[in-house]
């Protein structure tokens, strides 16, 4: 995008350039009346260049004409809604004159053209950081304003029934961040993205839970004798592994697989007869060559696993927490919670989430995954399916021409 404010116009016809030439010798020379005569002819014969409506508005504005310096604003915008530095000068304007919610409209379309901040060309970085502060100065006071306006008329936003509503607003005032499903992987459309799911909508927990005691045992039993685990992430030295560089095969999160790419680990599951009874419990889902999955998932002391996301949301992941030291937590989008031992919860994994142990002891959780409670039968079925489709796919000998 071109932004440049020197009158310069590579390549025009030669009354054109000769215009420009002249706009910027009489800019040069302060000679104000006769620049505005020559950027408004040279505005007339390029209506769709932005240039010279926004040397214009420099000029308006050097003048203190602020009606003239929005028309000719106006009028560059219309060349081109997305010039950086028209948003940019109509903000200022519009700031200037204490029209604020015009002013962050204005800015908005700053935040929404501009670049990444390490793209932005250096004399625009400041002005693209203001209308960014703006915004979201706007969106604090707006916050504030709607929050005490609520609680004047005697709503009480206390209420668990009204979480959904308070993370509404937080989101809508730019508190916190919107969080939908990102699946690496499968995606089934029209499930509402729930980051921790109520715990009465698994009944079947409660089997688990009451088993817990028995499954540390069992985990326990397995851990003295320091067979079968394995790092949790095990990508090739080939692979781009961006944020799982530093737990990419290392013991820092490891796991002991029970059930991986939906078979049991016959040597793991023999040593643990009592957790495997009471997976059993659980509606697992059934994508061959994929899930079902259970694992003792191992963090170590002073590891972070970052944020990332899971491969499906047609199945949801559930915690049992089995060891877990002070110092530990899990983000679920804008949730963070503690695990507690013997308290299960069920999250959509294919929500932003990462967890981390601050402690100086091993945290330990049983994870396994299970059907999302939205799917029907029939839609269970056609998953299964799919899966065996994409296997038999992919499994073709040699491939084939394309």
């Amino acid at each position: 995008m071109n932004t440049s404010t020197s009158g310069a116009v590579p390549g025009l016809p030669g009354e054109l350039a000769d215009l420009a030439a002249r706009a910027q010798q009489a800019l040069m020379r302060r000679d104000v009346a006769a620049a505005r005569a020559l950027l408004e002819r040279l505005s007339e014969l390029q209506p769709n260049n932005p240039q010279p409506w926004l040397q214009l508005a420099m000029l308006f504005r050097m003048l203190k004409d602020e009606a003239n310096e929005e028309r000719v604003l106006h009028r560059a915008l219309e060349a081109d809604s997305h010039d950086l530095m028209a948003l940019i000068m109509r903000g200022k304007l519009l700031e200037r004159q204490g029209r604020t919610h015009e002013a962050v409209s204005a800015y908005e379309g700053v935040t929404a053209v501009a670049p990444d901040a390490e793209r932005v060309v250096a004399e625009l970085r400041a002005p693209v950081q203001h209308a960014r502060d703006y915004v979201l100065r706007y969106k604090q006071r707006f916050g504030d304003f709607v929050d005490r306006f609520i609680a004047e008329q005697g709503a009480q936003l206390e209420s668990r029934e009204l979480d959904r509503f308070r993370l509404s607003l937080d989101i809508q005032f730019g508190r916190k961040k919107r969080y939908d499903a990102q699946p690496m992987g499968y995606f089934m459309p029209q499930l509402v993205p729930v980051e921790f799911f109520e715990r009465q909508t698994f009944p079947w927990l409660d089997e688990i839970e009451a088993a817990t005691d028995a499954i540390r045992d069992e985990f326990l039993g397995v851990l003295a004798q320091e067979e079968g685990f394995t790092p949790y992430l095990t990508y090739g030295s080939d692979a781009p592994l961006n944020q799982w560089a530093e737990l990419n095969n290392s013991p820092r999160w490891s796991a002991f697989h029970l059930l991986k790419d939906g078979v049991p680990v016959p040597a793991n599951a023999a040593k643990c007869p009592r957790t495997m009874q009471a997976l059993g419990a659980a509606p697992q889902p059934d994508q061959p060559g994929r899930t079902p999955v259970a694992m003792f998932s191992l963090l170590k002391p002073r590891t972070r696993i970052p944020p990332h996301v899971g491969i499906s949301n047609a199945r949801l992941v559930t915690h049992l927490p089995l060891i877990v030291p002070a110092g530990c937590g899990f983000r679920v989008g804008n949730q963070v919670r503690e695990w507690v031992p013997g308290q299960a919860w069920v999250f959509d994994d294919t929500i932003e989430h990462e967890a981390w142990n601050d402690s100086d002891k091993l945290r330990v959780v049983l994870i396994f995954d299970v059907w999302h409670p939205a799917l029907s039968e029939a839609e269970r079925r056609a998953v299964t399916l799919l899966t065996q489709a994409e296997q038999a796919f992919l499994g073709r000998a040699g491939g084939f021409d394309l």
